[in-house]
């Protein structure tokens, strides 16, 4: 089998998806990173839509790729105009890249209904314009939209429209599942016919409206396809593209296809972390490979044959996609949980020790409580180091108060007054915020920073609250997580009250308190002098 080509579609395709808008700036620093990955192909945009798509292939100009050609997408040329005379066309050329992608109509029904032209001009656009774009030294990817469903209504027609553009030149076919709707059946008996037609190299583009466009996508190669379109996270209209992040661990590890190297193929959770970021949309975190949870075990039996053989519940090795495995502590954990979890601690609990089965025990109850500590890591640690006594509060609370008034001008209003002790030195202070939980954040804030200046480091960058049972109304129980980070971690926190000022405060106060910690904190004999000042300053 020839070597296959993966064909990155993130910038064009995927930016189509709901909620997306990538500035040019993002696109450059996509584009970087998917050539870092090394990836053959990257489609920047289509140039003759839009200005910011023009403005990106002027600056991408100055990109220096070392792995992918940078590809400018489009579409043939108008029905009844002259290719070199087309706007579309010219917008291509101008773009300076030396691979472009044009579609054209395979579905007799798009040709009537969409372009509104006849089935043999049709034809001629296809071929005028892969022919033209080949006299200017082009190479040239086909994009046969529609196909599947024009081979499915007129086969005769649809496979017309591929020989046209090969006789135009094309340098790649690419077939298109455009509305997503393909079944791999449907896809190998086609393919069969078209390969006996077609000689000129295949690739592949379908959409997930079905559910289907990884399956689709190996599947294709299967059968001898080597060019493979998708995108990042599988993101794109409707319900997104094939997902590059599925597909090329599928095809290194499952059919032993190196479409990457070794190393590169460590950086994808990295890129598909990365990308997520820029376009500011949360990855699901059950996705194959690259997801949060994709390595993660919670079931006791599990953990426990995982802890001896990772193979036992584990598909494939998460190192080598740069993810990691996660052990989740909840009320279904054994042992084995909690003594991989300490594993990564500086401290290490055995599974025979009595304090292991007291804090499993101490979880189970907390958990049953309403308390969940599978996105609260640092309130486990937390939680163990004061069950095994080694535990020593760095500040301690002494009250708070948090007032809420609602102006004459309709804006709410939060103070929090609130008195912490530190070593023997009391700390009495307020401070306003947005909403009560944030004014008691700014005020926790004000009183322990000139203690504990790492404090400025730390943001609070979620805050989610669930009712945990409904049944009480206002009166039930609430459950809040939150998830800090600083310059070089993010950890979560939780906390769980009938009243969800107080839970904020007891996840607030995890957050802080396991930040500091991580963070190495003096020895508190270190800390004295800025004690001693303070005391001074209150005398």
């Amino acid at each position: 089998m020839s070597r296959i080509e993966i064909y990155d579609t993130t910038l064009r395709d995927g930016a189509q998806r709901e909620g997306v808008s990538l500035s040019v700036a993002d696109k450059l620093k996509i584009a970087e990173k998917l050539d870092e990955f090394g990836v053959q192909y990257i489609e920047g945009g289509w140039p003759g839509s839009n200005p910011k798509d023009i403005e990106f292939f002027k600056k991408a100009a100055g990109l220096k790729l070392k792995n992918a050609r940078l590809c400018a997408f489009g579409s043939t040329r108008r029905p009844g105009e002259p290719v070199n005379d087309d706007p579309n066309i010219k917008a291509l050329i101008e773009s300076g890249t030396e691979t472009v992608t044009i579609f054209g109509k395979s579905w007799d029904f798009h040709v009537h209904h969409a372009l509104k032209t006849t089935l043999e001009e049709n034809l001629a656009m296809i071929k005028d314009s892969v022919a033209y774009l080949k006299s200017l030294g082009k190479e040239v990817i086909y994009d046969a939209e529609h196909f599947f469903d024009g081979y499915k209504a007129n086969p005769e027609y649809a496979l017309s429209t591929l020989e046209v553009a090969v006789k135009g030149g094309a340098d790649v076919i690419v077939l298109c599942d455009t509305n997503g709707g393909l079944m791999p059946w449907e896809l190998s008996a086609i393919l069969k016919v078209v390969k006996d037609k077609v000689k000129t190299p295949l690739g592949i583009h379908v959409h997930n409206d079905a559910d289907m466009a990884t399956a689709n996508s190996l599947l294709s190669v299967q059968e001898g396809i080597t060019h493979i379109h998708g995108t990042v996270n599988g993101y794109g209209e409707r319900c997104g593209n094939a997902n590059l992040c599925s597909i090329i661990p599928n095809l290194h590890l499952k059919m032993g296809l190196q479409v990457v190297s070794e190393k590169q193929l460590q950086n994808l959770t990295k890129l598909s972390r990365y990308v997520a970021e820029l376009v500011n949309i949360a990855p699901p975190d059950q996705q194959p490979y690259v997801g949060f949870n994709a390595f993660a075990h919670k079931g006791g039996v599990h953990i426990d044959a995982v802890s001896k053989k990772p193979e036992t519940y584990e598909h494939a090795n998460p190192a080598l996609v740069g993810n990691q495995r996660r052990i989740l502590v909840s009320e279904l954990a054994g042992r084995s949980s909690i003594t991989i979890k300490t594993n990564d601690y500086a401290y290490h609990l055995d599974k025979n020790q009595p304090e292991t089965a007291s804090v499993l025990q101490k979880i189970k109850e907390m958990e049953h409580y309403g308390y969940q500590f599978e996105g609260a890591e640092g309130s486990f640690e937390l939680l163990v180091l004061k069950m095994m006594k080694s535990f020593q509060p760095l500040f301690k609370l002494e009250g708070f108060r948090v007032i809420i008034e609602k102006r004459e001008d309709g804006q709410l209003f939060s103070e929090a007054t609130i008195k912490v002790r530190v070593g023997n030195v009391q700390i009495h202070t307020a401070a306003e915020g947005n909403g009560p939980v944030n004014a008691l954040d700014n005020a926790l804030r004000k009183a322990l920073e000139e203690v504990f200046p790492d404090l400025k480091k730390f943001k609070l960058t979620d805050f989610k609250v669930r009712v945990i049972d409904g049944v009480d109304g206002t009166g039930a129980q609430v459950r809040v997580l939150i998830e800090t980070r600083d310059e070089h971690k993010s950890w979560g926190t939780v906390g769980v009250s009938p009243n969800v000022i107080e839970a904020s405060w007891i996840a607030l106060m995890d957050s802080l308190e396991y930040g500091l910690i991580c963070r190495r904190l003096p020895e508190f004999k270190e800390v004295k002098d800025v004690l001693d000042q303070l005391k001074k300053s209150q005398v």
